[in-house]
Parts: C-alpha cells; sequence; structure tokens
C-alpha cells in the first residue's frame, strides 16, 4: 500500500508538463536521484539500506492564506527505492530565498509516509533479529518529518538544478520508541511553468 503511494506521487510528478497547460496552480516540477541512507552527523545507522532513490515532486504556487508565515510554497513528493528498500511519499511546506543573482536556498519541512521498517519482526534474542537490524533502518513509525533544504541554481527563465540534502525521523513527536532516522542527499533538476 505504502510502495504503492510513493509510486503514485513519483508517476504524478513524471506527468506534471501535460496537467499544467492551462493551469497555474502548480508551479514547478522536479525529478532526481538521491543517495539513500548516507553519513551526515550520526553515522550508526547510515549505509544500512541501499540506493539510489528516484525522487519526484511536484511544487504549487502559495496560496494566499500562507502569506502570514513568508509565503511557503507546498509540494508533493514521492521517492523510490532503485534496490527494493525504503520508499515514501508525502506532502509539505518550502520556501525560497535568493541570495545571488540566479542562486537562492530553500528549506522545507513536510510529512511522509513509508514503507520500510519500524522494528524487527524476530523475538529480541534470536539471531534473525540482529541479522535484520544490520541491514534495516527501524523507523519507529509509519508517519515521518521531512526536513530539507536545497541549493538552488538557475540555468535558464524555466530550468535550474538543485543540490537536496533530507532528513526522515518522526522525532518522537509522530512516534516513540525507535526513531533511528535517515539523511539523503542527491541533485534533482526542476522545471518552472508560466515563465
Amino acid at each position: 500500500m505504502k510502495r504503492t503511494l510513493a509510486l503514485a506521487v513519483l508517476a504524478a510528478a513524471a506527468t506534471t508538463p501535460a496537467l499544467t497547460a492551462n493551469a497555474q496552480l502548480v508551479e514547478e516540477a522536479r525529478i532526481g536521484v538521491m543517495q539513500h541512507n548516507i553519513c551526515v552527523i550520526d553515522c550508526k545507522n547510515a549505509d544500512k539500506e541501499d540506493g539510489p532513490n528516484i525522487e519526484g515532486e511536484i511544487v504549487f504556487a502559495s496560496p494566499d492564506i500562507l502569506s502570514i508565515i513568508l509565503a511557503p510554497r507546498p509540494y508533493i513528493v514521492g521517492s523510490y527505492n532503485t534496490a527494493g528498500d525504503t520508499n515514501f511519499g508525502g506532502v509539505g511546506l518550502l520556501w525560497n530565498w535568493d541570495f545571488a543573482q540566479g542562486w537562492s536556498l530553500e528549506p522545507s519541512l513536510g510529512y511522509v509516509i513509508h514503507d520500510g521498517a519500524n522494528e524487527s519482526p524476530f523475538p529480541q534474542g534470536d539471531p534473525r533479529s540482529d541479522a535484520f537490524a544490520r541491514e534495516n533502518v527501524y523507523f519507529g513509525s509509519d508517519d515521518l518529518f521531512r526536513t530539507g533544504l536545497a541549493l538552488n541554481r538557475d540555468f535558464g527563465p524555466n530550468w535550474g538544478l538543485q543540490l537536496q540534502y533530507e532528513h526522515l525521523s518522526h522525532g518522537q513527536i509522530l512516534g516513540n520508541g525507535r526513531n533511528q532516522g535517515i539523511d539523503n542527499l542527491g541533485v534533482r533538476a526542476y522545471w518552472r511553468f508560466g515563465e
């Protein structure tokens, strides 16, 4: 079910150009490759899962009501793991701050669901449980926060590339117990509509 959701969101991102010919609600479509489960700060859970992930995102125009929080743009994201590990799909908000001609920073905050492991299916002390723990991240919850930061570089009026970092974790807010989380890093291309 969750894998189907992630694939559906990714498919929607891929078909966005056809859907946006007459609608300006969709501002951007993005697609890229993310290295899955990298080491950033706490590396004891890094590299348990493989990758890469193929990631698609649709970014919408900011509705007027969001102007009170600096007008973030809503997005839908889907990420498919090519090694058969954790896939995810979700929604969120992103802000974009230009800091030089053609350059911008983009922090984001979102919510995703995933199809990875939350805990071992084997009882504690079972040798299979240790083997499972060596190869799987224990997310502890089906619901996760997705925080991110991207560095964007425009190469024309309609397109550019971004270096994207994302962290997925429940933060002891959306779940309790295990909270190993993952970090992903990659490059995505974006296309702006109506420029």
